[in-house]
């Protein structure tokens, strides 16, 4: 009798030198948020506003990673991982946001990112993940001018400190995010419902931006790169109709291009001008500025979750918006006769349909759109209704699922062209989710928040392989 052997499995290999991580922000995990000279950010505040944020949470102690670097940095060693992207806590190294530096907030960062090297862990920094100092809110916040000369300040301040071991930095995540869901909806710290005044932040986000990509050059080995990590979005019309069309358009412009544009062609674009004239004049924006936001960065971040579809208003088909964002105000200024629909797809606890084609749709466009960007997924990742099972263990097969799926999207976009040179998983550790507070899980680690034990789930082993490997299995 012959025995046939069976067929190995299939395997798609990633680039070499291709870089695996993991992000985590720094309201989000590391507590200590009355130590050591650290100030309330704006989330410090909002979270204690009655049912701001759910179950009234808030990110006092997170995953108490302030005090337990040490043990995090440890599994991701563990896990494999060869960069770590983290977020510096504004308020904990310039405390109210102006003046001179805190030098106990400063030595936490030394410490992790000595921690970091010392593991083998490319640390990769973000100067700015939404934790705007009080003090800075109260004087007019995002929407003054001034907050984006102040930001430049305190890049300056890290970036003297920590530049000579951080090898990365990225001056904003997700500036849509501060901008539409904290002066917008209301959603997000600060929580104010103004679109003229979401308009505004958002174009001195960039120009903190530009104004911070400065002040890190200054600072910086000549061989350290600047970035800038987007929370773009994969829109689609819900059909070709020429409303539908349309409505694709502003989002677009809303979503993307309204980023894009003034980050690396130095314009507005006219028609996202003209949809929104009837909020703003855009007379915030001062001779200089887009040269300013223009200054070139050395690669761009994509932070992915699900797509984004709309279509026209239908009178006979009213639907609430469903863009993945919660609250009663529309955190898109001048959306009037849009739909936001969902996208077919199972659903992760975040109610956010499962569609991994949209990271492809992306990545190619980006490829298209912005020739030679070298490309980062900085996010990705969902949340489950994860929990220990009595022998302690975590078993997470769908976030596994969409892993695989997200991944494999990275690798078809590799395939076809784009620049893609690194994914970071969203995200290491269950954490503080913002206005859902504890309530949902994103991390590939649990974390138990009356113990602080960190268990490692199934989709932390199974993406260690992938990063011990560089291959995915089929």
């Amino acid at each position: 009798m012959t025995v046939e052997a069976l067929p190995s499995p299939v395997r798609t290999g990633f680039p070499t030198g291709f870089v695996w991580g993991a992000a985590t922000a720094a309201y989000q995990i590391e507590g200590a948020a009355g130590e050591d000279g650290r100030t309330p950010s704006i989330w410090d505040t909002f979270s204690r506003v009655p049912g701001a944020v759910r179950n009234g949470d808030t990110g006092d102690i997170a995953a108490d990673h302030y005090h337990r670097y040490r043990d995090d940095v440890a599994l991701m060693a563990e896990l494999g991982l060869g960069a770590y992207r983290f977020s510096l806590s504004w308020p904990r190294i310039q405390p109210g946001g102006r003046g001179p530096a805190n030098p106990a907030g400063l030595d936490f960062y030394d410490r992790l990112v000595d921690e970091l090297l010392a593991h083998g862990i490319t640390p990769v920094a973000t100067l700015y993940h939404w934790d705007l100092p009080q003090e800075l809110e109260s004087a007019g916040g995002w929407p003054v001018r001034d907050t984006a000369y102040r930001f430049a300040e305190y890049a300056q301040l890290a970036a003297s400190r920590l530049g000579d071991r951080i090898p990365t930095w990225t001056t904003l995540n997700e500036p849509w995010c501060s901008a539409f869901l904290g002066y917008g909806s209301g959603v997000h710290a600060p929580g104010r419902t103004d679109p003229a005044d979401a308009l505004a932040a958002h174009h001195h986000l960039l120009l903190a931006h530009g104004l911070g990509t400065a002040a890190l050059r200054a600072e910086l080995p000549a061989a350290a790169q600047v970035s800038l990590t987007l929370n773009l979005a994969a829109v689609r019309p819900l059909s070709t109709d020429p409303g539908d069309l349309d409505a694709a358009r502003r989002v677009d412009g809303l979503a993307n291009r309204i980023f894009l544009d003034p980050v690396f062609h130095g314009r507005y674009p006219a028609d996202v001008l003209a949809d929104t004239a009837a909020v703003t004049d855009w007379s915030f924006v001062h001779d200089g500025d887009l040269a300013e936001i223009s200054r070139p960065i050395d690669s761009l971040g994509i932070n992915y979750y699900t797509p984004t579809v709309v279509a026209a208003d239908d009178p006979g088909a009213p639907a609430p918006r469903q863009d993945g964002h919660q609250g009663e105000r529309s955190p898109w200024p001048a959306d009037a006769g849009i739909r936001f629909l969902p996208a077919e797809g199972n659903r992760t606890a975040m109610g956010w349909p499962v569609d991994a084609d949209g990271l492809y749709e992306l990545l190619t466009r980006l490829r298209d759109d912005l020739p030679g960007t070298p490309l980062l997924v900085t996010e990705n990742g969902a949340a489950y209704e994860d929990y220990s099972d009595p022998s302690g263990a975590v078993h997470d097969p769908e976030r596994v699922a969409y892993l695989h799926g997200h991944l494999s999207a990275v690798r078809r976009a590799i395939a076809d062209g784009a620049p893609v040179n690194g994914y970071f998983l969203w995200s290491l550790l269950d954490n503080f989710e913002w206005a859902y507070g504890y309530s949902k899980r994103f991390g590939i680690v649990h974390v138990d928040f009356a113990s602080q034990r960190r268990t490692p789930k199934d989709s932390a082993r199974w993406y260690a392989e992938v990063v011990r490997t560089g291959e995915l299995p089929d």
